[in-house]
This record gives structure tokens, sequence and C-alpha cells, in this order.
């Protein structure tokens, strides 16, 4: 058992003023049965009214906007949460992907969670589960030798990959982060007909030194007829354990993303995101991380840079 204080940060910037800030957030950590959230405080640039309300996988979202204009926007998202993830360590399953199937019968979504997404790359996914061997296995020895190939024979490198980054680039280049593995291993797990859930939360550090820890991560849930719905790390290769703390779960990154939205007006904008993990014995950790964003349209950046060269010239002739 643990009890992590975190604070999760968003700042948006914008080089020139915008207005009408239109945004959701997944910034809520889970309460089930073995993750309590004791405190929790959600903070915005200009306190906007927030309408709550809960999405189709059970996760709470916010909504809110800001029709003034700005050049800045912070989000601190700040809880107290206490895990014990010792409660969902796998026991001794002998449940097989058969097993499922009464189970998909009479729940639509885990059948929603069994589909593979539609990639070019399919074939190789293929030839990876045929390497591993899926007769005669367990959920459980599936998902744990799935993950393992991962660990092995994928490289994890930062700035490699971003949020647009398709599951055919990450299995043709073999390299990214904690979400890329995650998409790689929900494919894996479907393919054979497992469901599988993203989860997106944070990795508190500890002493075994976790990749991807101090910051935002990502996993996946498997799910299981006797058991129900386990975590597993395919970018640490373990199962989850008090240090993952789980704040929306989905089919994808897409249904998890911590904040997105949309404004008026022609600016460039920047995104930055602080996490801040504090322990109780008052040992606390802190990562910073400039978030690359999607690629502006060419002739949108073509207005982009004639607005900034027109207010530079602006500002020297007036000094």
């Amino acid at each position: 058992m643990a009890v992590f204080k975190i604070a999760h940060i968003t700042k948006y910037q914008y080089n020139w003023p915008i207005k009408e800030s239109i945004n959701e957030i997944r910034l809520f950590p889970h309460n089930f049965e073995n993750q309590d959230v004791l405190q929790y405080q959600l903070l915005i640039t200009n306190n906007p009214e927030v309408a709550y309300s809960i999405d189709g996988h059970g996760n709470k979202v916010g909504n809110f906007s800001t029709m003034d204009t700005h050049s800045e926007m912070v989000i601190e998202s700040r809880m107290v949460v206490r895990v014990n993830h010792s409660l969902k360590i796998p026991d001794i399953d002998h449940a097989t992907v058969q097993d499922l199937n009464p189970e998909k019968a009479k729940n639509i979504a885990l059948l929603r969670f069994s589909y593979p997404e539609s990639i070019q790359k399919q074939e190789l996914i293929n030839t990876i589960l045929s390497e591993i061997g899926t007769e005669n296995k367990t959920i459980i020895a599936l998902a744990q030798e799935c993950s393992a190939y991962i660990y092995k024979n994928f490289k994890y490198s930062k700035g490699i990959t971003n949020i647009n980054t398709t599951l055919d680039e990450i299995l043709e280049i073999k390299q990214g982060v904690c979400q890329d593995f995650a998409h790689v291993l929900l494919q894996l797990m479907r393919t054979v007909g497992i469901p599988a859930r993203y989860v997106s939360g944070y990795i508190c550090p500890n002493k075994a030194g976790l990749r991807g820890e101090g910051a935002t991560h990502a996993w996946v849930e498997i799910y299981s007829p006797s058991q129900g719905w386990l975590g597993i790390d395919p970018t640490n290769n373990i199962w989850t354990m008090d240090n993952h703390v789980k704040l929306s779960v989905g089919l994808n990154f897409n249904d998890c993303t911590p904040v997105k939205g949309t404004f008026k007006g022609l600016a460039k904008q920047s995104l930055s995101v602080l996490v801040s993990i504090a322990y109780e014995d008052g040992r606390m950790f802190e990562e910073f991380n400039d978030v690359q964003l999607q690629e502006i349209p060419a002739d949108i950046k073509a207005q982009l840079d004639f607005i900034e060269q027109s207010r530079e010239q602006l500002i020297q002739q007036q000094q």
C-alpha cells in the first residue's frame, strides 16, 4: 500500500492572443477496489465553470470554455491517492480465450475491446503471435509472453514518436515510449480475442528504476473471466504495482487524452507538462516535458509566419 501526492500541470502558451478556447479533460483519478482518491483539486486559469460527466468507459470528464482573449492557459490537477495493487496481482488462472466466449456474449463492451485495429502491418502482429505460440495457453500466460516480447524487441526511446504516431509506424521502427508499447500489446491481445483496454495514469518512482516513472504513463488491462480487469505494463514487463496510479481507460490513447481542445485565432501554440510526485516520507520527484504537437498544415503555417513577420516589422518601426 502506498500514498502519493501528485500535481499534474499542463500549460498552453500562444504567440498571439486567442479566444474561445473549448477544452475536454480526463485528469480525475479512478476510485476502484485498489485505489482510493483521498483528496482532489482542479485549478484552471481564469477559473472557468467546469461541467462534469461520465463517458462510455466510466471515466469522469470535465468540459470548460474560456471565451475571453488570452495568451496562456494553465490546468493544474492536484490529488492525493492511496494505492494497493497487491489486491490485483493475478492469481493462478487457467482461463483460456475460449472461456471468454460466454462473457462476450452477454457484455458488448468486452466484445468491443476484443476487436483489433485495422492496420497495414497486421501480418507482422500475426508473425509475432506465431513466434510466441498461442495454442493451449492461458490468458495470463499470453499476456505475460506478449509483454515480454515487446520489452525485449522494442527500444524505449523518447522523442522518436508523438501522440499522432500510428501503430504501423511503431511496428516499423520498433521504438517508442509507454503509449506506443501499450498500443502494440493491445493489438496482440485483441488479435487472439482477449479483451484489452488502454490505461492512462502515472508510474510513481521507486528504487526499481522503472522506465517512464515520475511522469504520465500508459499500460494495458486485460480481462480474465475469473479475475476481471488486470493491469500489465509492457514498458517495464510487469503487472501493475502500488506505484501505478490510474486516471482513465479506453480503446486507445484518444479515449484517454488528459487534455484536448480547440480555439479561435491564428496563433502558434506550445504545450508543456510538469508532473510532481511526493511520497509520505517527504521525497519528491518532478519531470518536465515539452510536448510535440501535431504539425500545422502548410497554409496555416504560412499565415502564422506572415503574421509573426508583420508583428516584428511593426515592433522595429516603433523603436
